[in-house]
């Protein structure tokens, strides 16, 4: 698998020392941080964090060790800076789950992500009520879920599509002084048919397939690997079909 600029793709087999360094919650916080506010010191990530500037400096520094961070600029010779070596993380799920240990690192990856949604949407509430979100951002915004029948190609494909989109409106806007960090969490999960009888209660009738909180009035909803915001990204940071975090 060969990494393009911007992005890391790693092998499940030859990188599985980096994939278990990146499970630990507090690493993918800071790498996610690192993404998504740009370089800074231990220092100062152990005041967004909560942490001990020792115990960010630790874990930085076993991020740079399995090459995701890497030492910046420094503003001056006190304390080191350190900087997103990548935007992107990805890799093959089916290799994930070929390789040993991939398929848990897998599952803790995910779960490290659904974490970064609940962050993510605490901090876009509050930001909206505090008023440092303009209320144009009301409508747009929002969570929605949908239950389509689709075939393995047409999932992949729907993944292309997004992520194609989404680097055309991200490149639009880019010098738009309106444009804001947008969080957007997409998830493409098949489930098998359950047994006859057994039910959660919580689908849809008729097949049909669409619930929304806040979303807009056409359904669809923006939230974001690895792209990372309130430190996952790498979460994010940010996972399609390959496997992207941020």
């Amino acid at each position: 698998m060969t990494s393009e600029p911007g992005r890391r793709v790693l092998d499940p087999e030859r990188d599985g020392a980096a994939f278990k360094a990146l499970t630990h919650p507090l690493r993918i916080e800071l790498l996610g941080l690192l993404r998504q506010h740009g370089p800074a010191t231990a220092s100062e990530l152990a005041a967004r964090t909560g942490e001990s500037s020792a115990s960010t400096s630790y874990h930085l520094r076993v991020l740079a060790k399995y090459g995701f961070v890497a030492e910046a600029e420094h503003r001056d010779g006190r304390e080191r800076r350190w900087k997103s070596v990548h935007a992107l993380t990805s890799w093959s799920n089916e290799a994930m789950h070929r390789a040993p240990g991939g398929r848990a690192a897998l599952s803790a990856l995910r779960r490290r992500q659904l974490e970064h949604l609940e962050r993510s949407l605490a901090r876009h509430e509050a930001d909206l009520e505090s008023g440092r979100l303009d209320s144009a951002w009301q409508e747009p915004s929002g969570l929605s879920d949908s239950l389509p029948r689709l075939t393995p190609e047409s999932l992949t494909e729907l993944w292309e599509a997004l992520a194609a989109k989404t680097a055309e409106l991200a490149a639009r806007d880019a010098d738009d002084p309106r444009a804001e960090q947008i969080v957007v969490f997409t998830a493409g999960l098949p489930l098998a048919p359950e047994p006859l009888g057994a039910s959660d209660g919580s689908a849809p009738t008729e097949g049909a397939a669409h619930t929304s909180e806040n979303a807009p009035a056409d359904g669809n909803a923006s939230a974001d690997e690895n792209a990372p915001a309130a430190g996952a990204s790498v979460t994010g940071e940010n996972a399609p079909a390959d496997g992207n975090a941020s």
